[in-house]
């Protein structure tokens, strides 16, 4: 009996995943693996996407001016969807599903009808000062339809797959010296277990990707000169991971900067695009590192085009104008090391 009573809650747990994931009008695979989504591309053989962070400041700090160039840039490039890199929502996060701010600082603000796509979304450190598993509901999805945000989930988008990691729960000094804010940790505790559970099912997805190209995004730099510099949990604990598994891309926010940096040991590059709204001028760490091939202390976004051979990162400032940009063929990326 006891053993027909855990099958039975086992089955209606499983029930209840699928009912809520269906919400979001993806197709979902279910696995032991992170969420899956499909997102079919324009079938030309290209994805092309915006990438921007730390932007949640209704408007202010030249959000608006960022969102109006990135809509811009969005209908030149017809961008596939947009992803945000975190701390979507300053200071503390949301207050609950119906907090104004969502309206206020992401609805109100990125009108243009080129960011009318799909939007995918990871949670930074200030989505945990407040109600964290507001941004994960589908009640937000309810009312603008763009909004998808989970822990930790997979995107295929047919010639990339892009890997959703929940980074701030790895960072050790939001446990031990929180100071005076709160975080709201339902869902993740106990830290070591969940952490380690997020790694484990990470390297699974990535080992069984059979993506031409496989691009990680999380909320904190692995690699970076700017004000928060390394995230040494990353380093040591996620960054052998993504060597060992042929990742090209980690893309992140935190630090209000937009940089690219080249690993010393395998293809990866480092792009940081976390300057969606209030920028941290001359905020860099000035001491030589060879690997920094960009950085960029103001506001801004950054731009990803791909096709089966190629990819190209572009960066944008608060005008539009290209600050950077830097193109490599997939063969050539992982024959240089």
């Amino acid at each position: 009996m006891a053993s027909f009573e855990n099958k039975t809650m086992v089955l209606c747990r499983l029930c209840m995943i699928i009912f809520i994931m269906s919400l979001f009008g993806h197709k979902i695979m279910i696995s032991a693996e992170f969420p899956r989504f499909e997102h079919p591309t324009k079938g030309d053989g290209t994805l092309r996407f915006l990438v921007v962070g730390d932007w949640g400041r209704k408007g202010h700090y030249n959000q608006s001016l960022v969102s109006f160039q990135m809509g811009r840039i969005g209908e030149e490039l017809d961008i596939d969807f947009v992803v945000s890199t975190g701390d979507n929502f300053y200071d503390n996060g949301l207050e609950g599903v119906d907090d104004p701010n969502f309206l206020q600082s992401f609805t109100n603000i990125y009108t243009s009808n080129s960011l009318q796509k799909q939007w995918f979304s990871v949670l930074g450190n200030h989505d945990y000062r407040g109600d964290a598993e507001a941004q994960l509901s589908h009640v937000l999805r309810r009312i603008d339809s763009r909004w998808l945000c989970l822990r930790s989930f997979v995107v295929n988008a047919e010639i990339a797959e892009l890997f959703f990691v929940d980074t701030t729960p790895f960072v050790t000094d939001y446990f031990t010296n929180p100071e005076d804010h709160k975080y709201d940790w339902r869902g993740v505790t106990p830290v070591k277990t969940y952490t380690a559970n997020v790694l484990k099912d990470l390297e699974l997805s990535l080992k069984e990707s059979r993506a031409r190209w496989k691009i990680v995004v999380g909320h904190h730099a692995i690699r970076s000169v700017g004000h928060h510099g390394d995230t040494q949990e990353l380093v040591h604990r996620l960054l052998p991971i993504l060597q060992a598994n042929n990742v090209d891309l980690y893309v992140n926010g935190h630090d209000h900067c937009l940089e690219r940096i080249s690993d010393d040991k395998s293809p990866i590059q480092f792009l940081t695009s976390g300057a969606g709204s209030k920028a941290w001028r001359g905020d860099v760490d000035t001491s030589n590192r060879e690997e920094v091939k960009f950085f960029y202390d103001g506001q801004g976004f950054m731009s990803v085009q791909m096709t089966q051979s190629d990819v190209e990162i572009v960066f944008y400032d608060v005008f539009g104008r290209v600050l950077h940009k830097w193109a490599m063929s997939k063969n050539q990326l992982h024959s240089d090391m």
